[in-house]
């Protein structure tokens, strides 16, 4: 990242967004965010009182994005909803988001503060799922069990893809979502 006269806030977060993505939770220290950022300590205690108050900043943030922002949980309503499906799915195997997706849902099993945004985004993700199912025509107790039986496959393929993003192909994305849409 080049380094700007000043930077802001969301310069820091968006640095910590890269770092933890690449390289894990335990890359996130004040130090590598300088280094990445081309700046001394001082930019970093100018912003954060603390690396705790910098980590909490960050999961506060990641809440918002994944609320605000989280492919799953906003493609377009006006779409069909096969389509809206086929998008979610398509935007969470992008490399940015399969790689910070995977390292939030890590840093969860040992911070309860991010155990919480996880499950949070977890909700609205399955929500958007669900209704999309219910779009498709399907009564509301039968689009709950394909959207959790949908989401439960697409965590399954983060785990799976180990510590490279690795997701399905298109086609065979296609062929998991033709088999759970089917009457």
């Amino acid at each position: 990242m080049p380094n700007k006269t000043r930077l802001s806030v969301d310069d820091w977060i968006d640095a910590g967004f890269e770092i933890l993505a690449a390289e894990g939770r335990d890359a996130v220290k004040v130090d590598r965010l300088c280094q990445h950022l081309g700046v001394t300590k001082g930019s970093f205690y100018w912003h954060f009182t603390s690396m705790s108050a910098y980590r909490d900043a960050l999961i506060e943030e990641w809440a918002q994005l994944s609320g605000r922002e989280h492919p799953v949980s906003h493609a377009p309503a006006d779409l069909p909803p096969r389509k809206r499906l086929s998008l979610m799915t398509e935007a969470v195997v992008s490399p940015r988001h399969w790689k910070l997706e995977r390292a939030m849902r890590e840093w969860a099993r040992t911070d309860d503060a991010v155990a919480a945004s996880v499950s949070a985004a977890d909700r609205r993700a399955l929500a958007a799922v669900r209704e999309a199912f219910v779009d498709l025509g399907f009564d509301a107790e039968e689009a709950d069990v394909r959207a959790r039986v949908t989401f439960a496959a697409g965590l399954g393929f983060l785990i799976m893809s180990g510590p490279k993003s690795r997701p399905l192909p298109r086609a065979r994305r296609e062929r998991v979502l033709d088999l759970m849409a089917r009457p």
